[in-house]
């Protein structure tokens, strides 16, 4: 089971769902090496063994902010060399959060500036507060988003809509996150974690390999063509009907309960 670290706050919701805090609140959670290094190791972790967790939500630390991106601090300095082996952590801490087959949900409780907007991007669904803002500043500091930021989101706001984003740098709103298909809702900000969580709670009811082999169909499906993808999804439908949760769903409709699925 994951363990809390100096960097994230881990914690176990109704035995199915994992919290993880993005813990850095004094420097807006911004990504350190360690930090990047912490995230790799969790989802690597619950990529091998999820054991019983069933839904992953992922949120920051107080209520200024989700996550500033990189510490600029840390950064101040680096040689190139120095700049490539830390960016190398972050493509493998990317590649571990993308990989991770349980459901990922956001909890964007304030600022996702930089690689916390493409965090936030690069999870399954996310929630924002009335407070949050976004924003892909990597052009203002000489460089370009490096954590999928360029593909997570003009895949979720399109690709004129990402161009504009990218390129200037600008802010943008919880509104104009929601209204441009990067959030599904938004919620006033004690509220935030409420509504996260009964998303989560509705996800970890349903039966844990369909929900999982549905999320691998959506993601991968939709980098192929149409009928490549219909021809995945029917590999992935078949996973599920050798399964007891599926015997164990229909029954439970014929005798009008509520299932008990076991990942099984």
């Amino acid at each position: 089971m994951p363990q809390s670290t100096d960097t994230l706050s881990v914690a176990v919701n109704d035995d199915h769902i994992l919290v993880v805090t993005l813990n850095r609140p004094d420097v807006s959670n911004a990504f350190n090496t360690q930090m990047a290094w912490d995230l790799i190791s969790l989802f690597e972790e619950l990529t091998l063994a999820p054991n019983d967790l069933r839904v992953v939500v992922i949120t920051g630390a107080g209520n200024r902010a989700f996550c500033a991106g990189g510490d600029l601090k840390e950064r101040n300095g680096m040689t190139d060399k120095q700049w490539f082996a830390q960016h190398l952590v972050y493509e493998r801490m990317l590649r571990a959060v993308v990989g991770c087959s349980l459901p990922l949900i956001g909890a964007i409780n304030g600022a996702a500036y930089g690689g916390g907007c493409e965090l936030a991007a690069a999870l399954d669904f996310i929630y924002v507060s009335e407070t949050a803002r976004f924003a892909q500043t990597e052009t203002k500091l000489g460089i370009i988003p490096g954590a999928g930021g360029t593909q997570n989101l003009a895949r979720a706001v399109g690709e004129k809509r990402a161009m504009e984003l990218i390129l200037s740098g600008v802010v943008f709103s919880a509104e104009e996150a929601l209204e441009w298909g990067l959030a599904n809702a938004i919620c006033k900000p004690d509220e935030l974690m409420k509504t996260t969580l009964q998303a989560a709670r509705r996800i970890a009811n349903n039966a844990p390999i369909a929900v999982r082999q549905a999320k691998q169909a959506i993601h991968k499906g939709l980098q192929m063509s149409l009928l490549d993808g219909i021809a995945f999804e029917i590999e992935a439908y078949n996973r599920t009907v050798s399964t007891a949760d599926r015997r164990e769903g229909v029954k439970a409709f014929n005798e009008k309960r509520k299932a008990a699925f076991k990942g099984e």
